[in-house]
């Protein structure tokens, strides 16, 4: 695969970040279920937390392709850190893209470098993959839009202080979802709790509440009734962002797969000699190949026009399921000791698994590519 001269220099800016500063803290991290601050602080110095932002805010505005690089890098190193990370490029895209110059200026010139953290609250408890359901109301009162509400599965959700809020204009109507940039310190939000998770523990994910919540109507992103069709656009990119970080973390599975079973010997010699474990490895290598591939493919389209909306849900279906798979093998290849928290394959085997259900379940990209294929 060509890359440009910049793609492969940020490509690898990012990849030795990641091993030098991302996954050293990881297994730290996921115990003590914090988020690595000092790694944040050091995506910001080089640079990748204005991917998504326009160069006229002081971003980098980088293509598709250099977007899923940086993402699969990183999650090579950590998907926690790699997904805070996506879930704040996601909220600088919808500022640039639907933002008034008023709401760019306030907002992404600060937000490239890290700080204030980015948000993304569109499920909630009784609205996950269909998100039309949604109960948050955003009423319109004078010159302010009056809220109530609460949104689940906030990533950044105690970290971050910028929320992109999709909510409804009239309850009632499944039309009216509209989008909103809100400073998270305005009177009448609360975050909820940490979520106790199987992997990505080191990842805030928590609830945000809004309780008579009263946003300036100046900080509405999109008409009412355009939310719903604003959110799926850029959510195409996030399942490219996503497929990216599955694609990583199979990779840094079958890096380690590979590494036991050089060293690890039974049977007279390293357990790499055997058939078994042979073709395993090959099996591993050539899934995660393939899903790179439709990843990169995906990406280009990112670039070109109208959303890439088959080839995205495509390549986040088969980079999420080959993470399990991978992450599984690397498991079983490491045996008894693949399962304890000595080696990190059974983290990545427990991060895995977030990828087949966040920004869009399997279900839903199946769902997604037979609308794309059949209508």
């Amino acid at each position: 695969m060509e890359l440009t001269q910049e793609q492969r220099a940020i490509r690898d800016t990012v990849r030795e970040f990641a091993a030098e500063e991302v996954r050293p803290t990881a297994r730290e991290a996921d115990e003590t279920e914090t988020f690595p601050e000092e790694v944040w602080d050091g995506l910001a110095e080089i640079g990748v937390t204005a991917m998504t932002t326009p160069e006229e805010y002081g971003g980098l505005d980088v293509d598709g392709l250099t977007y899923a690089l940086v993402n699969e890098a990183l999650a090579h190193g950590q998907l926690a850190v790699a997904t805070a990370l996506s879930v704040h490029c996601l909220a600088t895209s919808c500022i640039a893209e639907f933002g008034d110059e008023a709401q760019r200026e306030e907002f992404l010139p600060e937000m490239v470098d890290g700080r204030p953290v980015g948000c993304f609250a569109l499920s909630e408890p009784d609205a996950g993959s269909n998100p039309a359901a949604m109960s948050t109301e955003a009423r319109r009162e004078g010159d302010e839009y009056v809220v109530n509400g609460t949104k689940q599965w906030i990533t950044n959700g105690e970290r971050g202080d910028v929320v992109v809020l999709f909510a409804k204009t009239d309850r009632d109507d499944p039309n009216s979802i509209t989008q909103f940039v809100v400073p998270k310190g305005i009177d009448g939000v609360e975050v909820g709790r940490r979520e106790e998770k199987l992997g990505l523990r080191a990842s805030d994910t928590t609830t945000l509440t809004f309780e008579d919540a009263r946003i300036p109507a100046e900080y509405r992103l999109t008409e009412e009734g355009r939310g719903l069709a604003a959110a799926l656009s850029i959510l195409t990119g996030g399942r490219v962002g996503i497929a990216a970080q599955a694609v990583g973390v199979a990779q840094a599975a079958l890096d380690e797969a590979k590494a036991y079973a050089t060293d690890r010997e039974q049977f007279g010699g390293p357990i790499a000699d055997i058939q078994t474990i042979r073709h395993k490895l090959a099996d591993m290598a050539t899934e995660t190949q393939a899903a790179r591939l439709l990843t990169y493919d995906a990406a280009r389209g990112l670039d070109e026009g109208e959303p890439p909306t088959q080839a995205a849900s495509m390549a986040k279906l088969r980079a999420s399921e080959t993470a399990m798979d991978v992450t599984n093998e690397a498991v079983q290849i490491h045996g008894g000791y693949g399962y304890t928290t000595d080696f990190p394959v059974e983290r990545l085997y427990r991060d895995a698994k977030i990828t087949t259900i966040y920004e869009g379940t399997s279900q839903i990209q199946r769902t997604v590519i037979a609308r794309e294929l059949l209508e």
